[in-house]
């Protein structure tokens, strides 16, 4: 079954720590080193990724626990494994077979998980029926008889089961197991329950109840008993023994019975920021680039796909300008391999502020990234489940996608443990499902099977969150969200960070006095401009450096990033060198069908590739538009191929219909103001 349906119908697990199961192994550097790498000239313990390649075995066992315990997804261990991240350990070229291995040795688990036989089929594939086919009708009558007339504690124990005292545990009552029947049964975990004597049989065919356990359990079975006293004056009692039994069994052996789990392949965030520079002295450094980071996510994706994961996985996102890297790596393979999966993607809430590491609020967090038709968004890692929620339910509330949540369990104590049961975060995670909040639930950091185990138990007694229908307003962010309705004023657009608006910011930009050219941007924005339009178009300026390196240190000042950014040239390159420095939604100032339209799609494209909104300029090939036909004309030849080519968003196309010169007295500027308002308003009617 297609994931997007399996969503619809019920919540998700998703598995917990895949660090946190490995520190239980208590490995040693020759663990890490295996043969193959037992020469290697730098410490490689520590690097989880790369026991992938050294103790398979291990990585396979923690998925099946996971698998065991109730998960439908399960990560790959694959979250440091992009070159970046390995070359502390000399290891970047290890980065395409880490991956490839890692996705390999997860949807092993799944395929053995999935090959043992469903419960029914198993009941089939054994003589459970009927020992002898001619006793079935008579079995059948027996089995009648005693449904129609239960003893007291029969009934008690039948009613404590259909009051969902067991929920998420399939009973059968009086059920025919080969030539004996049952009193109870889960088919799914092999367990009988008995009440107040021996397993039923027909008169003439009886065996000793110790043949009959004996069979039972050589075929899988076994056999709790309680006494009639035991159900009537203790049925809570009776009942956690059950609930303790079952647990047991299906830890040991999970029931499959249609079972479908999920391979996602997980991309961590680096250990590198976009966004941040790691210097203080030097604010607008950073130590990696925007290519860098997506060169190397393209080949973890390569990899992963290579290897065979049903889904990827962005997670723990603490720089949003990370994730659209990974975003457009996604992308760009998927174009060459002709492919595409779902994607999901999971930021981090750092601190009670609410926002990421890199500053930005959970709208804007979800505004940046909604581009990309996700699978799912959501959050994990960083807080305990309690700490999450508010964050949790904005998300649930704005995203037209699934939503996600594997909390950490609980905040880390003194010493960078994490203390919180299963029992603990689970009254937490309650607190999500009844709320509707969530899609996927599952754990992070200190979570292990039973965890999960906990948590696929509570989650499979709530319905699924319904995708909210989100209205289709054209949603911007900086650190800070925009949303221009249709009942909003104008937007204001800070135009003196442009060099051809003002001289004074020509000046600085030329003289490099970038961090005094700040304060111009800053006045911009404390004066109430929405966004800001920086353009470094002048001929003794590089304009791809003066962008880059200007809004480098913009991301730098909270109080002028909050804003989002117009990234504004008539140089595309310019343009993209800007969109790569834009960790939120920004607008791209412009593009048009001046240069043909295989140019305008290329442009288009690459713009919504990076998840920006775009202004299109009412040029075509023969030039600008200068009267209303003109500007309708191509103001409607751009929407159609944006939107019905390029597959943008509607609410992200602005259009310029171009002003002319009006109020000047000459006759041949009469009409200026009137075409302008006259195809303005055509175009807000009908595109």
């Amino acid at each position: 079954m297609q994931i997007r349906e399996e969503l619809k119908k019920r919540i998700l697990v998703i598995d917990g720590a895949m660090g946190t199961m490995i520190q239980q192994y208590k490995l040693e550097e020759a663990d890490y080193r295996g043969e193959r790498f037992k020469d290697w000239h730098s410490d490689l313990k520590g690097n989880n990724d790369l026991l992938s390649l050294t103790r398979p075995d291990i990585i396979k066992n923690i998925h099946l626990e996971y698998l065991k315990a109730g998960a439908d997804i399960i990560e790959t261990n694959t979250f440091n494994a992009q070159k970046i991240s390995l070359a502390d350990y000399h290891m970047e070229d290890l980065a395409y077979e880490l991956n490839f291995e890692s996705a390999k040795i997860a949807k092993q688990a799944v395929e053995e998980i999935a090959s043992r036989p469903p419960a029914e089929e198993f009941i089939k594939s054994k003589p459970f029926n009927t020992a002898d086919p001619m006793l079935d009708g008579l079995l059948k009558e027996f089995v009648k008889q005693h449904r129609s007339t239960p003893t007291v504690a029969e009934n008690i124990f039948w009613q404590l089961v259909r009051g969902k005292k067991l929920e998420g545990y399939k009973f059968r009552r009086q059920h025919i197991i080969g030539s004996y029947i049952a009193d109870f049964v889960s088919l799914d975990y092999k367990l009988v329950i008995e009440i107040d004597g021996l397993i039923h049989q027909l008169p003439d065919h009886k065996t000793s109840d110790g043949q009959q356990t004996q069979w039972l359990n050589e075929n899988g079975f076994k056999v709790i008993r309680f006494t009639n006293d035991e159900v009537i004056g203790n049925p809570d009692g009776v009942l956690n023994k059950v609930s303790q039994e079952l647990k047991l069994r299906a830890s040991e052996n999970p029931p499959t019975e249609g079972m479908v789990a999920y391979v996602a392949g997980a991309l961590g965030p680096t250990n590198r920021t976009l966004s941040l520079s790691p210097k203080v002295s030097d604010p607008g450094y950073r130590a990696v680039t925007f290519d860098e980071v997506v060169a190397a996510y393209t080949e973890q994706v390569s990899g992963l796909i290579d290897g065979g994961v049903d889904l990827l996985l962005i997670e723990t996102i603490f720089d949003t300008l990370n994730a659209k890297a990974a975003l457009v790596a996604i992308q760009n393979v998927f174009e060459d391999k002709n492919v595409s999966l779902p994607i999901m993607i999971s930021g981090t809430i750092t601190d009670a502020s609410g926002r990421t590491l890199s500053g930005q609020t959970v709208e804007a967090f979800l505004n940046s990234v909604s581009h990309v038709d996700l699978l799912s968004i959501g959050l994990n890692c960083a807080l305990g489940a309690k700490e999450m929620r508010p964050y949790l339910e904005e998300l649930s509330q704005k995203a037209p996608f699934f939503i996600s949540a594997y909390p950490n369990a609980g905040l880390p104590n003194q010493f960078g443990e994490y203390d919180e049961t299963p029992h603990q975060m689970c009254v937490q995670i309650d607190d999500f499902l009844e709320n509707n909040f969530i899609n996927i639930v599952g754990g992070c950091c200190g979570t292990t099977p039973d965890h999960i185990r906990h948590i696929a138990e509570h989650a499979a007694r709530y319905k699924p969150r319904e995708i909210p229908v989100i209205a289709p307003y054209l949603r911007l962010s900086g650190l800070e969200a925009v949303t221009y309705r249709p009942d909003s004023n104008f937007m204001n657009v800070g135009e003196r960070t442009n060099v051809t608006g003002s001289k004074k910011f020509l000046r600085l930009i030329k003289d490099e006095k970038y961090e005094e050219a700040l304060s111009v941007a800053r006045d911009q924005v404390e004066g109430g401009a929405q966004a800001i339009d920086v353009n470094m178009d002048e001929g003794m300026l590089d304009a791809n450096y003066a962008m880059t390196k200007f809004l480098n240190l913009i991301a730098s000042e909270p109080d002028i990033s909050k804003a989002p950014l117009m990234i504004d040239s008539s140089k595309f390159e310019a343009i993209e060198s800007g969109l790569k420095c834009s960790q939120g939604k920004s607008i791209v100032n412009s593009i048009s069908l001046k240069g043909g339209e295989e140019q305008f799609i290329r442009e288009a494209k690459t713009v919504k590739k990076y998840g920006a909104a775009v202004i299109v300029m009412l040029f075509d090939e023969q030039g600008q538009a200068d009267n209303t036909p003109r500007r309708i004309e191509i103001a409607k030849r751009a929407y159609d191929i944006l939107t019905n080519v390029v597959g943008f968003p509607a609410q992200d196309i602005i259009f310029d219909p171009n002003i002319f010169p009006v109020a000047t007295g000459m006759d041949e500027h009469k009409l200026n103001a009137l075409d302008f308002f006259r195809a303005t308003k055509w175009i807000r009617e009908n595109l």
